[in-house]
């Protein structure tokens, strides 16, 4: 592994990459020696708390980050403050899975479905808006004006709640949202829980059109080898965190997620693919 043979001190991906990393470890803990890495840098799309705690277990630490293109690149990062020091394991994990406050001289705020700024509350849930120095005023020759706003900040697309630290928390891209019955399901948190079942490996959740609620979440799961789980199971998992009516009735359990060439997850396709699945028949 180059990251040992280089005595590499920080490096960085998406976490489907460090996923694939962590099952290489757990699986062989001492082939490979990591003490001169001291931190992973990752960002591309919200890190589930598995991976951190993963991670942890071979004292290795996960920083998140967030940005885009158009925030060249970096917008935030999450640090755990000083405050947190002392605070319990869970509190302090409940921090680190969030995307992180803005790195200096960008400034945050984000927009509801109302058109009005929301409340740093931690529970209302907006667009993300950004600006600052070296951040995107514009895109080459006028193209896609609507992204940015009258006074000059860039509408990023993804969703947050953001606290009253102003620590963001990635909810979802506002395409991958699912809008059930005229309220919204945040697909990141229902893959997240997912993804801390022992017996899941990754997990996708996609929004699929229904007849009654508009459109209904649906998951896709890869199981770790040698592990088995139902839907009905992974269903009661989801259930512990999350109000019944959020929960995904239908399930597929995949052999590979896809993937962009950045290693993200390609929901796109998971779309194309089940969109108009009638095989899948929902839970009782």
């Amino acid at each position: 592994m180059g990251l040992a043979g280089q005595r590499v001190t920080m490096t960085a991906g998406v976490p489907t990459v460090w996923m694939a990393v962590l099952q290489a470890l757990d699986a062989e803990p001492q082939r490979w020696d990591l003490t001169a890495l001291q931190r992973l840098i990752v960002g591309g799309s919200a890190v589930p708390r598995s991976l951190l705690e993963g991670f942890d277990r071979h004292g290795l630490t996960i920083v998140q980050a967030w940005g885009m293109t158009e925030t060249a690149p970096i917008g935030s990062v999450c640090r755990l403050p000083v405050a947190l020091d002392e605070a319990s394991v869970d509190e302090q994990y409940e921090y680190r899975i969030r995307q992180g406050a803005a790195t200096p001289f960008v400034e945050i705020r984000a927009r509801g479905d109302d058109g009005e700024l929301i409340a740093w509350d931690d529970e209302t849930m907006g667009e993300l808006e950004v600006r600052g120095p070296w951040v995107a005023g514009a895109y080459h020759r006028g193209q896609g004006a609507e992204r940015f706003t009258p006074d000059g900040w860039f509408q990023t697309g993804d969703i947050v709640r953001i606290n009253s630290r102003g620590c963001l928390r990635i909810c979802d891209r506002s395409k991958d949202l699912v809008k059930s019955g005229g309220e919204w399901i945040s697909s990141v948190d229902l893959e997240n829980v997912l993804m801390a079942h022992p017996a899941v490996a990754e997990a996708a959740v996609i929004a699929i059109p229904d007849e009654r609620w508009g459109e209904r979440p649906l998951a896709t799961v890869v199981l770790r080898d040698g592990e088995h789980a139902s839907a009905e199971e992974l269903r009661e998992h989801l259930g512990r965190e999350f109000a019944k009516w959020q929960l995904p009735e239908r399930f597929e359990f995949l052999e590979a997620i896809p993937r962009t060439a950045t290693g993200k997850f390609k929901k796109i396709d998971l779309r194309d693919r089940f969109a108009r699945a009638t095989s899948i028949e929902p839970l009782g």
